[in-house]
């Protein structure tokens, strides 16, 4: 029997994370994970963000029977989890399961083996429900391990439907925090990224506990070099949270802070509760607790009802803010929430027209705020060479490459003087002949 799994993982680093939940699950029944199709199983871990992704979930499922024709095809994920009628009846899936019910994939495989009946388990989320996951010990990065310490979202934003697809905010206990991330600096980890659905609210369910306390806990690995946090929110940004993560010497200098709009008014319309000023104010925090820091963000263009005058309040934020990095997407309608019945819908031409407009922008920005890095020097945590070149990554994420000929520097922390800067990345030299720790 062909004892393999095989992943198709769409979407975010929460989606990561779940894939290698579902693997340490599978690798009780004996089933090594691998990196080409033609596994025994497959996994296809759909995502549900997006209007797009009902349709790139069929097409990827369509293609994980196609390049795995024998295998046991098993469909999870988010959009399974919201939107159960729209893919209990695909063909190619044998069996359907809600993300709640991840944990007994195992099961539900060992079932379906010995009585080749097609499973469908797609149970709700519960309100109240506690945090659960699998202990995992590694991830498919090399270098950098993806950590998730919190599920689910309170926020209802209008346009979104994740709250239905994950459920309500849940936090990782802290002794289980620094249980995994020791067992991550044990296996030649160095750096640890903490990720969730709405990461900033980390805490609210175990009382006086926040984002702050898993960063330390995290930090008390030994081996661990770097702590990174994956994507936030504003809220709960107060001077107050700044302030203890500014005193965590391991933390990195880079925050991806979800903005969305820089307009007042498209906020209210998206249910963000936050205004451009309180958003800035943040941002100012942030950058004067932590020199050279990076800020990066997302932006929607295109949302119901923006105008011309709306979008132009965006743009002249970016360029007020500087992002080091704007991920751009045109609004894309999703059923079942607010924002598609909302009056005014933007055309796709117009959306697209404004995506390039803010990125030309953006990229501008970025270009220059990476030149004006040439000369300085750097520790650069190195993941797997490619393209010819040793690739990483400096505490505050800049992309840097340094030649091949220096050897393959994969796992190893080392000096780099910045040499040549443009939009997608830096080039660079060593200037040490060893590997470094972290200053």
């Amino acid at each position: 029997m062909n004892k393999t799994v095989y992943f198709y993982t769409l979407g975010c680093k929460v989606n990561t994370c779940e894939s290698e939940e579902i693997s340490e699950n599978l690798k009780k029944l004996g089933y090594e994970t691998v990196t080409e199709p033609g596994a025994g199983v497959a996994v296809v871990n759909s995502c549900t963000v997006t209007g797009e992704s009902g349709r790139k979930t069929r097409q990827t499922l369509r293609r994980a029977r196609r390049e795995n024709p024998e295998a046991v095809v098993i469909l999870t994920g988010c959009h399974v989890q919201a939107f159960p009628e729209d893919v209990k009846d695909l063909p190619e899936a044998d069996v359907i399961v809600g993300n709640r019910n991840n944990a007994k994939i195992p099961e539900y495989l060992t079932r379906f083996l010995a009585d080749r009946q097609r499973i469908v388990a797609a149970a709700a989320h519960e309100k109240g429900e506690r945090f659960s996951a699998p202990p995992v010990s590694g991830t498919a990065e090399h270098t950098r391990a993806f950590f998730k310490i919190q599920d689910g979202c309170d926020r209802f934003c209008s346009y979104c439907v994740i709250p239905y697809a994950k459920g309500r905010s849940r936090s990782r206990p802290l002794e289980d925090v620094r249980a995994t991330v020791a067992r991550f600096a044990e296996n030649g980890y160095r750096e640890v990224v903490l990720v969730g659905i709405d990461l900033t609210d980390y805490g609210k369910d175990l009382g006086g506990v926040t984002l702050a306390d898993a960063v330390y806990a995290a930090a008390e690995a030994e081996g661990i070099r770097r702590v990174r946090l994956g994507s936030l929110e504003p809220h709960n940004m107060t001077p107050e949270e700044i302030g203890r993560l500014t005193a965590c010497e391991k933390l990195c200098p880079q925050f991806h802070l979800s903005l969305q709009s820089g307009s007042d008014a498209v906020l209210r319309r998206m249910n963000r509760h936050y205004t451009a000023r309180q958003y800035a104010d943040i941002v100012g925090r942030l950058r004067a607790g932590f020199p050279d820091c990076m800020i990066t963000t997302d932006i929607i263009c295109g949302f119901p009802g923006e105008t011309e005058e709306e979008f132009a309040e965006t743009v002249a934020f970016a360029e007020q803010i500087r992002f080091e990095k704007v991920h751009i997407f045109p609004y894309s309608l999703r059923e079942g929430t607010r924002a598609a019945k909302m009056p005014d819908q933007v055309p796709n031409s117009v959306k697209d027209d404004r995506c390039a407009r803010l990125a030309k922008v953006c990229g501008e920005i970025r270009a220059e705020l990476l030149r004006s890095r040439i000369g300085r020097v750097y520790d650069v945590l190195f993941e797997t060479p490619s393209k010819g070149k040793n690739r990483g990554y400096t505490a505050n994420y800049m992309p840097v490459s340094v030649d091949l000929s220096a050897g393959d520097l994969q796992g190893t922390i080392r000096k780099v003087r910045i040499l040549t800067a443009e939009e997608s990345g830096c080039t660079g030299e060593l200037t040490d002949g060893s590997e470094q720790s972290e200053s």
